[in-house]
C-alpha cells in the first residue's frame, strides 16, 4: 500500500515506471562518470507545525529523508545507462543518496562559512572536490576518505582543537542527498561546485582545506547576533 507524508508517497517495489526521471539521469551520471555508488533513499517532508517527517513512516526517524529505503537496491560504480535507469525505476519517487565514506567522506559546515572558505580556496589555487550545498543551511565539502576517523587528531595538529567550531566530519555510514533530490519543502540540494571527471574520483585531502574552513566557520560563529 502507498501512503502520503505531507505529500510525498512512499512508492513499493511492485510500483515500476520505466520513463527517464532527473533523477535517474542524475543517478546514471554519479555512477557511470563519477565513479560513486548510489542508493535509493527516503523522503523528508515539512509538515504543517514545522516538524520534518521521514517518508519510511517511523516518527521517530532520527534522519529523515537521508537514509537508504529497506528495500531499494543499490545502484554500484560503473553502471551503464540502461542498467541505473532499470535499477531507480524499481523505486520511483525516491530520493538519490550518497554513501559515504567510501570514494569520499564529508565536511560540513554552515552554509555562509562554506561559500566565503570556497571562494578563498580557489582565489589560493588549492586543489578542490565537488561541494553542495543543502537547503538546511550546511554546505558540504567532499574530501578523501578517511578524513572522519582522522579529524580529531588534524584539528589538533593544526591548533583547532579546542575552538568552538560548527565543523562535522561525515564518514562510513553516514549518506548524503544529493542533487537533484530535496528535502522536502526546505527545498533542493545543488551544487555550489559540481563534480568533475578531475574531482570526482580524487578528492583532495581534508588537511588542505581544513584551515580555511575552520577559519572561516569561527567567524561566521562570531558574527553578530550568533
Amino acid at each position: 500500500m502507498d501512503f502520503t507524508i505531507g505529500g510525498i508517497r512512499e512508492m513499493r517495489p511492485g510500483s515500476r515506471r520505466r520513463a527517464r526521471s532527473p533523477e535517474s539521469t542524475a543517478v546514471a551520471e554519479y555512477t557511470g562518470l563519477w565513479g560513486w555508488d548510489v542508493v535509493p533513499g527516503a523522503r523528508a517532508a515539512r509538515t504543517g507545525s514545522g516538524r520534518t517527517d521521514c517518508s519510511c513512516g517511523d516518527a521517530d526517524c532520527r534522519a529523515p529523508g537521508a537514509h537508504p529505503l529497506s528495500f531499494g537496491r543499490e545502484v554500484p560504480a560503473g553502471a551503464t545507462l540502461e542498467s541505473a535507469v532499470d535499477a531507480w525505476s524499481r523505486t520511483p519517487g525516491a530520493a538519490v543518496l550518497l554513501p559515504v565514506g567510501r570514494s569520499f567522506d564529508v565536511l560540513d559546515v554552515p552554509a555562509d562559512a562554506g561559500r566565503c572558505a570556497l571562494a578563498r580556496l580557489e582565489r589560493m589555487g588549492l586543489p578542490l572536490g565537488p561541494v553542495a550545498l543543502a537547503p538546511t543551511g550546511r554546505a558540504w565539502f567532499f574530501v578523501a576518505p578517511g578524513a572522519a576517523a582522522g579529524l580529531p587528531d588534524l584539528l589538533y595538529r593544526t591548533g583547532w582543537d579546542d575552538a568552538a567550531l560548527d565543523l562535522r566530519p561525515l564518514g562510513d555510514g553516514d549518506h548524503l542527498t544529493a542533487p537533484p533530490s530535496d528535502l522536502g519543502a526546505l527545498g533542493p540540494v545543488r551544487w555550489l561546485r559540481p563534480p568533475t571527471l578531475d574531482t570526482a574520483g580524487r578528492p583532495p585531502q581534508a588537511r588542505l582545506l581544513l584551515g580555511t574552513l575552520a577559519y572561516a566557520c569561527q567567524r561566521s560563529g562570531r558574527r553578530p547576533g550568533r
